[in-house]
């Protein structure tokens, strides 16, 4: 018994001795065949020095300027010219410095002029790509512009930092930030306009649209209603727009000027009432409730704007509204500017469109500051309290440089007529006046 107990031990290690050896056959036999296939699939050829040497010179970005690629798409897979292959990229790139030089040597708008001429810069380097769909520009751009997420943070920043006090102490002065969205809607009518009598424009409804609300000088609002309208014109309808806020202290005055006398840039307004801290916790809710009710289209600005006052009102939340104000509406900044850059390609800014976005652009920022000067003369007409007609050119909603220009005027005049509280009003009404005509223009284009 106990010899064919080994026997029969000795039969099973053989077995598995053989069974192992076949095994490891096999697997040589297959890691031979992937060496081979390896092999196989190798494409590098041996290049002279000088083959080499060429090759590189023909992946430089140069190159590719001098001599564009025939087949080269831009980033959304359209076909490109050779102009704006070539020295189209070259012109992009130096108006990208004159941005860098205005945002710097000028401090026009820096926090977001910087981040959108930089952007651009990216966007015209040839051959890498980097605004296309896998680029991190356009990785950029789908995550936070394409669904309009990076406008309604700013919002939310915006007014954490807003006052609504000034307002709420004077209501009526929310008629003058009324009047300023005149520009905006004057200036749909003047692209439809010019598209439909000359062969030159052929703007769409929707294009109109997205191009009038530079009127308000709302750099958020712009971006926001272009992506949903227009995200073609986005780079011209957002430097256009920035770039006009940042000339606040130049556009303005002259229009101000031109439309008062002396003596009204002389008016002293009366010392603002207390606005209760109740007042300041309900004001949001209800703007925010009178939204719903007749123009759901504007709530998702203007509910992230009152969302923002409300934290920092309630007075419970110092860390939510101080993350608000600073490192969150900071981050998205960034990422705003450099999205909004992207848009900054050579093919979509170098056109003929670009150069009327950028006049329409400026007619409707006049318009608007000049209607809110003239409101405000009509409304002294009326018996009551006198109200100074600079304080009008504030009813844009470039907050707080066009209360600070308003301000700045009235104390040339006079050292002594402090304008910047009462101006604050109408500037706060204009960011919800644009807000709203933005939720109009969608509703019905969009």
């Amino acid at each position: 018994m106990k010899s064919f107990v080994l026997k029969l031990f000795a039969v099973m290690l053989f077995s598995l001795s053989l069974h192992a050896s076949d095994a490891h056959a096999t697997g040589a036999h297959e890691a031979t065949t992937e060496v081979k296939s390896t092999h196989k699939e190798e494409t590098y050829q041996p290049q002279t020095l000088g083959e080499m040497t060429v090759g590189f010179l023909k992946s430089t970005g140069v190159y590719a300027i001098m001599s564009p690629d025939p087949d080269e798409m831009n980033a959304h897979g359209q076909p490109m010219s050779d102009f704006h292959k070539s020295w189209g990229r070259v012109l992009m790139i130096l108006i990208t410095f004159l941005l860098f030089y205005l945002a710097i040597a000028k401090g026009y708008e820096p926090l977001l002029l910087l981040p959108i001429a930089f952007g651009g810069l990216l966007a015209n380097i040839p051959v890498a790509n980097i605004a296309g769909a896998h680029g991190f520009l356009g990785v950029i751009y789908q995550a936070g512009l394409a669904n309009e997420m990076f406008p309604i943070i700013i919002f939310m920043g915006v007014g954490a930092m807003t006052d609504f006090g000034p307002l709420l102490s004077n209501p009526k002065t929310a008629l003058l930030g009324g009047a300023a969205q005149f520009g905006i809607f004057g200036t749909l009518v003047g692209a439809v306009a010019l598209s439909q009598y000359t062969e030159m424009f052929d703007f769409t409804l929707q294009q109109a649209a997205a191009i009038s609300i530079i009127g308000g000088a709302d750099g958020p609002t712009s971006i926001f209603i272009a992506t949903k309208l227009a995200p073609e014109l986005l780079g011209a309808i957002a430097v256009a727009s920035y770039s006009y806020m940042a000339l606040v202290p130049i556009i303005q005055p002259p229009i101000m000027r031109a439309l008062t006398t002396d003596d009204e840039r002389k008016i002293k307004m009366v010392t603002l009432r207390h606005v209760s801290r109740l007042e300041k916790l309900v004001f949001p809710v209800m703007v925010l409730t009178l939204a719903i009710m007749v123009l759901p289209d504007s709530t998702p600005l203007i509910g992230a704007f009152m969302f923002g006052n409300f934290l920092k009102e309630s007075g419970v939340v110092e860390r939510l509204s101080d993350t608000l104000q600073n490192a969150l509406i900071n981050i998205v900044t960034i990422f705003l500017g450099l999205g909004v850059g992207s848009k900054l390609a050579a093919d979509q800014f170098l056109v003929i469109d670009t150069l009327a976005i950028l006049v329409l652009g400026l007619t409707a920022f006049s318009v608007g500051t000049a209607a809110g000067v003239i409101m405000a003369k009509i409304m002294n007409m009326f018996p009551g309290t006198k109200v100074n007609p600079l304080i009008g050119s504030a009813g844009v909603s470039a907050v707080p440089m066009a209360a600070r220009v308003s301000n700045k005027v009235g104390m040339e005049y006079d050292r002594s007529n402090m304008l910047l509280m009462h101006a604050m009003g109408p500037n706060v009404a204009g960011v919800i006046g644009s807000a709203v005509a933005a939720g109009v223009m969608i509703s019905i284009f969009g």
